[in-house]
């Protein structure tokens, strides 16, 4: 493939390998979150996110500031067995790394690798992704989204507002709103948080060169909420960002719902990525049902 890298060469992800690197992954259909060119580009700083192709597989790896290591899974065509081996044993050899492993490992890899007696694997659920249906989350129906729908009523009977599709003219106030959000929630106490922050001012840096799609949401015209997204899959759609002005009550909500609606209705799934542990995200995410939750596993070599 022309101009990517060989492995075992492995080089920093930028923005020109965008062609390259998403035309593999649509290539796979994947189901989790990691598997989108944007997401490899904002977060490479925080994961220190490396690429190379062997055949027709796309390799990742993270290399951090403290030389720590570890691979994503090979995407591509199966079967995967042999070039996974191939990596763990790349890390635990040219890395030298003690604990060489592969990490966010879907259920497709996982069902190949079944019988390898030379491999152990775990769930890892705090990086299970939310999947919700997108008509749940338009409709609002049923007794169990009662206080959902509640919530999006309350907002439309005591408030003046309008959605509009993001564009370049509401970057500016997107991102005046993601540093109050940041100060309000003390960013500069929490790495993860800084690194999330840098990872939104990349995504809405280079919205058109990433190809992402967004909505807003204005009140007396300013943007006061807003969401960035794109199609994982041909049949899901997968939602980057989502902020919103924290002491409007019931904003998230119809954020959320609004964003769906317009941007997605005709996309039946909408994957909403992890949770990480943190308890009032899970239940946040857990309050809108999911249809289901993708596994993904860490592999190891034994």
């Amino acid at each position: 493939m022309a101009n990517a890298p060989q492995f075992p060469e492995f080089k920093p992800i930028e923005l020109e390998d965008r062609d390259i690197v998403q035309e593999l992954l649509w290539r796979y259909q994947p189901d989790t979150s990691e598997w989108t060119f944007t997401n490899l580009f904002i977060w490479r700083s925080h994961y220190g996110f490396r690429w190379s192709v062997h055949r027709d597989w796309l390799l990742v790896i993270s290399v951090t500031a403290d030389n720590s290591a570890y691979a994503l899974q090979p995407v591509g065509p199966s079967p995967r067995l042999e070039i996974a081996r191939t990596l763990l044993q790349w890390l635990k050899d040219e890395r030298k790394k003690a604990d060489p492993r592969i990490e966010r490992a879907d259920k497709r890899l996982i069902s190949e690798l079944e019988g390898a007696t030379d491999l152990s694997i775990e769930p890892t659920r705090e990086q299970f992704d939310y999947v919700y249906r997108t008509e749940d989350l338009i409709k609002l129906a049923g007794r169990k989204y009662h206080s959902k729908r509640n919530h999006v009523n309350r907002f439309r009977g005591s408030h003046s507002f309008s959605y509009a599709p993001l564009a370049q003219e509401h970057l500016k106030e997107c991102l005046d709103l993601t540093e109050a959000w940041c100060e309000w929630r003390r960013c500069e106490e929490d790495m993860n948080l800084l690194d999330e922050w840098e990872a939104v001012r990349q995504a809405l840096a280079n919205l058109d060169a990433l190809k992402l799609r967004g909505g807003v949401i204005i009140m007396e015209g300013k943007v006061e909420a807003y969401a960035v997204g794109e199609l994982l899959n041909d049949q899901t759609a997968l939602v980057h960002i989502e902020k919103a002005n924290p002491e409007i009550r019931e904003l998230y909500a119809m954020i959320n719902q609004q964003f769906c609606e317009k941007a997605w209705q005709d996309v039946p799934y909408l994957n909403r990525e992890q949770d990480l542990s943190e308890p009032g995200l899970r239940k946040a995410k857990e309050s809108y049902y999911p249809h289901h939750l993708e596994e993904k596993f860490t592999i190891r070599l034994t």
